[in-house]
């Protein structure tokens, strides 16, 4: 018997090599589902809202079968019944940006490069799945790739995410190793993105007091990212647990840095920006914990300082709690701190078709598209847009991101 057209023995066979331990016994079904999962970590892009409403109303299954078998946008609505109006809007688009990534050689190779290493795949579906992305809705991950322990990935039950600046100064490194020591005492996991500056400060704080640490991932667990921070990422691997929602292979780009800020604040009880300036990724983080009505807090830093810039903004015009130490921070998830409300959202579009552009390579529309993970129409329309912006040129039939706008 066949299912996405693989014999029902192949896809348990490649489930196997990556099902988390409350999965050992699988099923037939388990075992459909698990994969389906799967695949859906590797057709979309990270945070598409279109996928998971369509999985929502489906399930991974039927949905995934639907787009085998090429079936009409018209056919998934009559399916799906009533369903939310974004999907009526955005059906055909949607599938016409997940066609292009359909291919049974990418998804067998997600499970076999996630088996040799030695990675563990995770849906709704495995007792060990954080229950906190359920609060994302149809922005939740399809499914969660992990290197390291299950168990420490379920210590984010009580945990607080630290993020800021990738450039921190030392009075930001000094308070984040601070609270991190005060925060472990207390039994708190510590969240971050393992990027240079606040992040890794916080994993390596983390660990040398004895804490557990999780890193969420922007790409693939294959490659660790980025490179200068490969040995730190080891030990966090050895001692907690590396995460991403997307397979081997998957570069991380610009915009899954922004789409990965999402999992940071929906894995932790509470969102803390250490240090960031106005500019700061971590003001993303802060937006999407804000979203998801989870706490916020930010420390705040000399009034010269530009690195502290945001932490002030995210203060004084949105209503985040100023924290101080790791009393502060433990108090907006013990305590009675109000969540926030903060818009996070900006300009996907235009990061994902840039992100796809090369400086010095011609690429065409559907080469974008399958790069970007959009439709056809989205990137041509968002070209348009970068062109009148100067940001993009045609060369023939292609196009390439200009080193200096115009």
């Amino acid at each position: 018997m066949t299912r996405f057209r693989l014999p029902e023995a192949t896809i348990r066979e490649l489930v196997e090599g990556v099902a988390p331990p409350s999965l050992e016994q699988l099923d037939g079904d388990a075992a459909v589902r698990l994969f389906a999962a799967a695949a859906w970590s590797c057709i979309p892009e990270p945070g598409d809202a279109v996928a998971g409403t369509a999985r929502e109303a489906l399930g991974d299954v039927r949905a995934l079968e639907l787009l085998v078998d090429g079936a009409a946008p018209s056919r998934w609505l009559a399916e799906a019944g009533d369903v939310a109006p974004d999907l009526v809007r955005h059906m055909d688009a949607a599938v016409d940006r997940w066609r292009p990534r359909l291919d049974d050689a990418r998804v067998r190779r997600a499970f076999e490069q996630g088996a040799a290493w030695g990675q563990t795949l995770l849906s709704p579906l495995a007792d060990e799945w954080p229950a906190g992305l359920d609060d994302l809705g149809p922005h939740a991950p399809a499914a969660l790739w992990v290197r390291g322990s299950l168990a420490a990935l379920a210590e984010t039950r009580r945990s607080i995410a630290l993020v800021g600046s990738r450039a921190a100064s030392g009075y930001g490194e000094h308070v984040a190793m601070e609270a991190v020591e005060g925060l472990v005492r207390h039994g708190f996991a510590t969240v971050s993105g393992a990027a240079y500056g606040i992040d890794a400060c916080v994993h390596r704080a983390t660990m040398a007091v004895g804490g557990t640490t999780i890193a969420v991932m922007a790409g693939g667990l294959d490659r660790l990212y980025p490179p200068g921070n490969d040995d730190l990422l080891r030990r966090v691997e050895r001692e907690g647990a590396i995460v991403a929602e997307v397979p081997c292979g998957s570069t991380p780009s610009r915009w899954r840095f922004l789409a990965r800020n999402r999992l940071i604040a929906a894995l932790a009880q509470a969102t803390v920006v250490v240090e960031a300036s106005v500019r700061s990724g971590s003001i993303n983080t802060a937006g999407h914990a804000a979203t998801l009505g989870r706490p916020l807090g930010a420390v705040p830093g000399p009034v010269t300082s530009g690195a502290s810039a945001g932490c002030h903004r995210l203060i004084r015009d949105y209503g985040a709690q100023l924290v101080q130490g790791a009393d502060e921070m433990r108090a907006l998830v013990d305590g009675d701190a109000m969540p926030v409300g903060l818009d996070a959202r900006a300009g996907a579009e235009e990061t994902r078709v840039l992100d796809a552009l090369s400086i010095r390579q011609p690429r065409d529309a559907d080469d974008l598209a399958a790069r970007a993970g959009m439709s056809l129409a989205e990137v041509r329309a968002t070209l348009g847009l970068l062109d009148l912006s100067g940001v993009v040129e045609q060369r023939g039939s292609g196009w390439v991101r200009r080193a200096t706008p115009a």
